[in-house]
């Protein structure tokens, strides 16, 4: 039977195109972590439907006052800690590009969902590594990939981490900017057995916003669509005031950073907020913390992490 994930994208999309065609789930290698992919931009959309697999993640101790102990009281609550992070395929500040400092990074936050924006696969540029592969084996976390375009040798797009089962991956071709641009959503199945949708996404870049609006206003009619709650992450390219960032406010709650500590870029010398996080629809649930991470090596962006507590 249809996931509701799968369903409403379904629907959304009969408006728009002939409907995707399924193709058989990615398997993985032996012993590592499960891997699914979504398409590249302006390839069909596929569906990758998956068996479910229960992984354990073995955490690091508690850094930047973000443990976990003690998270949840209410044993009816559900808490997931949502990192977005543009890693710039693992190219740190010193020009050299290292996943290990990456995952490190991330191992710090003891993050349940991530979304990564700026990941390689098979590039030159990044030594031809499959970068979610890579993180998703040092983190202990399933992986999905989703490809914008065909790039040096490879694939460069984003990917999203989970310690929680992936069981569907889809992606969401948006309008073509300066470079194809896709929305990967995942279907993650928490420990209640709930299944919440997860959106990365990583908007066009430049000054006129005509290009981001653009892929933005066809994302949130797809996001109207979706009938439980969801989360939606990543690097909008734009900061809290812009028309972009009002579309998706009357969809969902936003996790409210500090006033004194909101900037996401550059990591070096901080002056914009265009890394974001959401949590939809209004009222499913709430933010009980949210945090912009000092890191200014590994990326020229800063992670931003959130806890989001929601009842089954």
């Amino acid at each position: 039977m249809p996931t509701l994930l799968h369903t409403a994208i379904r629907l959304h999309e009969a408006f728009r195109r002939p409907p995707a065609r399924d193709v058989p789930h990615m398997r993985p290698q032996p012993g590592s972590p499960r891997s699914q992919r979504g398409p590249a931009g302006g390839r069909a959309r596929r569906t990758l439907p998956a068996a479910l697999l229960t992984l354990t993640l073995a955490i690091a101790p508690a850094a930047c006052g973000l443990g976990r102990e003690g998270h949840v009281s209410d044993p009816s609550v559900e808490t997931l800690r949502v990192v977005s992070y543009n890693i710039r395929h693992g190219r740190g500040m010193d020009d050299v590009v290292n996943l290990e400092r990456t995952a490190d990074v991330l191992r710090r936050l003891q993050p349940d969902v991530v979304g990564l924006q700026e990941v390689d696969v098979g590039v030159e540029r990044s030594g031809g590594e499959d970068q979610p592969a890579v993180l998703g084996r040092l983190l202990g976390m399933e992986h999905a990939f989703g490809a914008f375009m065909d790039y040096r040798g490879g694939e460069y797009g984003m990917a999203i981490l989970s310690r929680h089962p992936i069981v569907e991956v889809h992606s969401v071709e948006l309008p073509r900017g300066n470079e194809p641009r896709v929305a990967l959503m995942v279907e993650i199945e928490t420990p209640h057995g709930r299944r919440v949708p997860v959106i990365n996404v990583h908007f066009d870049w430049v000054a006129d916003d005509g290009y981001r609006y653009a892929q933005a206003s066809e994302l949130a009619r797809t996001v109207e669509g979706l009938p439980s709650p969801f989360l939606l992450l990543g690097d909008f390219n734009d900061v809290p005031d812009s028309r972009t960032m009002e579309l998706f406010r009357g969809l969902a709650d936003e996790a409210r950073k500090p006033v004194d500590d909101r900037l996401t870029f550059s990591s070096t010398d901080p002056r914009r907020e265009i890394d974001h996080i959401f949590a939809g629809p209004p009222g499913a649930g709430r933010f009980t913390h949210t945090e912009v991470i000092d890191e200014p090596l590994a990326s020229d962006h800063r992670p931003v992490v959130a806890d989001w507590e929601f009842r089954p």
